[in-house]
């Protein structure tokens, strides 16, 4: 059984991951600090929460530092929320993010219904770990505001149309990101966790 850890920010509901991640074969503790090492396989950043107030809990709380946590070695899941914290700065708030992916986050365009909320199907562009055995045009569940501007168009492993072009997964590396949350998404999202739990393991 591989053992992975939720960050939680404080900010709200994550049953819904855990219960995701224990049902595709995980072990899954809840942490709210990187002090609480233990050799986990892999780290989810859930999509749950505000900008500065979750950045300031992975930074602030911890005097283990998340670069540190991780060292290019454990694989990590950020999921809508998470997956913006991986980039430079984000329109929602003050606060530098985790600055592991080049780009920002900009808010969805004024013209669009926001938040962007329901189900889109997904413009796979490459191959990818986390997206294997994913059809192309396959449903996903979204709620979101904003949207990643990544710098390297190349870590955008699909699309979401929604009247713009969305990047609705990202990855590099051990940095593995969706916009949508997989944990609400059936049985598309129960395989990309599957997929991510798969990388856990190596």
């Amino acid at each position: 059984m591989v053992s992975v850890a939720i960050f939680d920010y404080g900010a709200g509901n994550i049953f819904s991951l855990k219960t995701s991640l224990e049902k595709n074969g995980a072990s899954v503790d809840v942490i709210t600090s990187f002090d609480q090492a233990k050799n986990f396989a892999g780290i989810l950043l859930p999509g749950v929460g505000n900008f500065d107030p979750a950045i300031r809990s992975i930074r602030d709380y911890s005097a283990t530092k998340f670069k540190d946590f991780v060292q290019d070695k454990i694989p990590v899941l950020g999921i809508c929320l998470g997956m913006e914290m991986f980039f430079a700065k984000s329109e929602e708030g003050k606060e530098k993010g985790l600055d592991v992916l080049n780009g920002e986050v900009v808010l969805l365009p004024k013209e669009m219904k926001i938040p962007h909320m329901g189900w889109n199907s997904l413009q796979i562009k490459k191959e990818s770990k986390i997206l294997n055995g994913v059809d192309d045009g396959a449903w996903v569940y979204f709620v979101h505001s904003y949207r990643a501007k990544p710098l390297d168009e190349e870590i955008v492993v699909a699309d979401a149309d929604y009247g713009i072009s969305v990047p609705a997964v990202v990855e590099k590396g051990i940095y593995f990101g969706t916009q949508f949350h997989p944990e609400k998404s059936g049985k598309v999202g129960s395989l990309m966790i599957k997929n991510f739990l798969r990388e856990c393991k190596k």
